[in-house]
């Protein structure tokens, strides 16, 4: 239902409480709600909070223009109606027609023509703001067209004929199926020929973000990333990869047969992955790594960064650029579509370089990540000399023929939330929620006789910025951090558990595999879990609420450990899943088994070298897929891997980073990396329900791990 907003002092004059009153009648009979206010002051913080506020009305004579402006600086669209009997049109300033302002007179005989006149307003408020793909898609589907084309299940109808699927529709709701509808309708334009209004939602994105080309992708960053690969390298290129990169970008390197070189992240003993040094991609490391590779021999043309990383953190992008010297840079920001809307994010992502002479700058986002929008929602921005037919060609190869409107309208929908002054205040209320939270679990800490739960971030940054990585100091446990390079991102939260204390295991921990099992059966779902860490992303759909109930589960979890419960009481889902090993152990004896496994391998400083070592490159992953697809492959044991080459990516997930690409072999160098994926096969097998999850491996009918390697010649 929408709302409006009446305005009035208590004590209000009779005649005016009746012409209120004639027009509260008018509103109520046509289904608007109402919500009255005695100050401006209310008002504003009312309709900061309801967005579904469509107007307000407010009596001029007791209230004047002063403290109106909160209202156009919140939303400039805001229909406005100023209702007097004493103003006069001198008392108006040229200042007041910022506002989408109108006047009413406290006259009972035209409280009827009043009323047309508002509802008017809103009308036309709730058509301008509305992006213009949106809207057309909208009015189309109001229009209740009959069709004879796809989707077969005619705006839902099929999907009415079955039991089943009934209860589908009846799940979702009838819109979500009205505004699935068919790419022959002329009227809605085409994505793949950027034409009518997808071509204007189109637009719309790039003046938003900023950029000279903005393109919506209905599958993923995933996607998003391959087309601007294949735009940016051909067969025989040399290209610049941040190993820290998705596996997306690992997936590219498979399609096409460029020459990847590695640039080499940092990353510190709680598994926090970090940026790239600077030592990494000067000009002379860069030759010294194409020198030192089989099969490149040219300057790279094509670099791809992971700006932010999975952890938060952000690079200083002006440096990357004027060291990597490449025609085609591309920065991987899937984890961070809102840098462009708040001011501590400056110089921070990619968009907001200017391309040098011939350069084209790329900036892939999730959308659905940390936006509102559906899930796969996601966009490439373009800044530069860019060549569209060429891009348009890449688009097209990977886009799918028959989009789903609804997650289209819901990316141009995502924009538009950022428009204007609205981006800022979303995004700030994130950064403030995750501040706050930071602090409050600083507090409790402080005020914790034992243990308790930590944050990861510097003891003195306490303003709203992106906390900078500073050389030498202890917090952030990287051993190659350079002056003003780095950055982690406030609203990505990392929360510490008892364990690690200067780099090293300590005698006693939690590691936060048991924490994340309590969280999830309490419905509260961790983004990522390292050994002694979580991390957990405050986006624009966070709410105070939800920070306080994630607080208090942690504090339960707490008080579950300090009293030793039983693990069939603090983690009843495990314990279901294998009743007899879990039977009589307690969360402190599975806590201290987990720690002691942690400490009889050696775990951080083991991952730390297994991510610091690189395989040696046999083949490129191009040629190691072919010979897949080939099968010119075998199974051997995971344990047998040295001395082979691999000829799938293997990956431990968390935190989803390639240990082994296609086409690379471990040897008595980069053992390490065997050694780690080892340990975490028989931690798997050693505690149930506590496996890791690795990419590539796979498991076998005698429940040994295997991985595929290329068949010697």
């Amino acid at each position: 239902m929408n709302h409006i907003l009446i305005v009035y002092a208590q004590g209000i004059e009779e005649y005016k409480k009746h012409f209120i009153s004639m027009l509260e009648d008018f509103l109520t009979q046509n289904s608007y709600g109402l919500t009255i206010c005695t100050s401006l002051k209310e008002a504003y913080d009312v309709s900061s909070l309801n967005p579904r506020i469509v107007t307000i009305l407010y009596d001029w004579d007791d209230f004047g223009f002063d403290d109106l402006h909160h209202f156009s600086n919140h939303n400039k669209l805001l229909p406005v109606f100023a209702m007097t009997n004493k103003h006069a049109s001198i008392d108006i300033n040229l200042n007041d027609f910022d506002l989408n302002l109108d006047f009413l007179q406290y006259d009972a005989n035209l409280a009827h023509d009043d009323f047309k006149r508002i509802v008017l307003a809103i009308e036309k408020y709730l058509q301008a703001i509305l992006p213009p793909f949106t809207k057309a898609l909208m009015h189309y589907v109001r229009e209740l067209n009959y069709a004879f084309c796809t989707p077969g299940h005619l705006g839902g109808t099929a999907f009415q004929k079955n039991p089943t699927s009934a209860a589908f529709y009846d799940f979702f709701g009838k819109n979500i199926f009205s505004a699935d509808l068919s790419v022959s309708i002329e009227e809605l334009g085409s994505l793949l020929e950027h034409s009518g209004p997808q071509r204007e939602a189109e637009e719309f994105i790039a003046n938003v973000f900023k950029s000279d080309r903005s393109l919506i992708v209905t599958n993923g960053t995933s996607t998003s990333n391959k087309i601007v690969g294949m735009y940016s390298a051909t067969s025989g290129d040399t290209v610049l990869v941040d190993r820290n990169c998705h596996k997306s970008i690992a997936q590219f390197l498979m399609m096409v047969d460029v020459i990847p070189i590695y640039l080499k992240p940092t990353r510190n003993t709680y598994g926090i992955l970090g940026g790239i040094p600077k030592s990494e991609y000067t000009e002379k490391a860069i030759k010294n790594k194409i020198s030192e590779h089989p099969q490149a021999t040219a300057w790279p043309t094509y670099a791809v960064i992971t700006n932010s990383t999975y952890d938060g953190i952000l690079y200083q992008v002006e440096n990357l650029q004027n060291e990597l010297k490449v025609k085609h840079l591309h920065f991987d920001s899937a984890w961070v579509p809102y840098t462009n809307f708040h001011p501590i994010y400056a110089e921070k992502f990619g968009l907001s370089l200017t391309p040098q002479k011939d350069q084209v700058i790329f900036e892939t986002q999730s959308t659905h990540k940390l936006l509102a929008a559906f899930s796969q929602s996601s966009m490439i921005h373009v800044k530069g000399n860019f060549d569209e037919n060429i891009l348009n060609t890449n688009y097209m190869m990977h886009m799918s023929t028959s989009p789903f409107y609804p997650l289209v309208s819901s990316c141009e929908v995502s924009a538009a939330m950022m428009a204007g002054n609205h981006g800022y205040d979303l995004i700030n209320e994130a950064i403030e929620l995750a501040l706050d939270f930071r602090t409050e679990i600083k507090r409790l800490k402080k005020q914790s006789c034992d243990w308790y739960f930590d944050v990861w971030q510097p003891a003195s940054e306490k303003k709203m910025s992106c906390f900078p990585l500073k050389p030498n100091e202890k917090w952030h446990g990287f051993h190659q951090v350079d002056e003003d390079h780095l950055f982690l991102d406030p609203v990505k939260v990392t929360v510490l558990l008892p364990g690690i204390k200067n780099n090293k295991l300590e005698k006693w921990g939690i590691p936060a595999t048991i924490v994340e099992k309590f969280l999830a059966s309490h419905g509260i779902i961790v983004e990522k879990t390292g050994p002694y860490s979580m991390l957990f992303l405050f986006s624009s759909g966070i709410t105070r609420a939800k920070s306080m109930a994630l607080l208090a589960a942690l504090n339960k979890f707490k008080q579950f450990y300090d009293e030793n419960a039983p693990i069939k009481v603090i983690l009843p889902q495990l314990y279901k899943e294998h009743p007899d090993f879990y039977e009589k152990i307690s969360i402190q004896t599975l806590a201290k088994t987990i720690h002691g496994l942690m400490q009889k391998h050696n775990l951080p400083q083991m991952m730390y070298h297994a991510f610091d070592a690189l395989p040696i490159s046999v083949m490129t992953p191009h040629q190691a897929y072919q010979k897949l697809i080939r099968q010119e492959t075998q199974l051997v044991p995971l344990a047998q891997l040295k001395g082979e080459v691999s000829a799938a990516v293997i990956l431990p997930y968390p935190p989803g980073i390639p240990l082994i690409m296609p086409g690379e072999q471990i040897t008595d160098s980069c053992e390490v990396i065997l050694d780690f994926l080892l340990m975490l096969d028989d931690i798997g097998t050693e505690l149930p329900g506590f496996a890791t999850e690795i990419h590539g491996v796979i498991s076998g009918e005698d429940g040994k791990s295997y991985v595929q390697i290329i068949k010697k010649a």
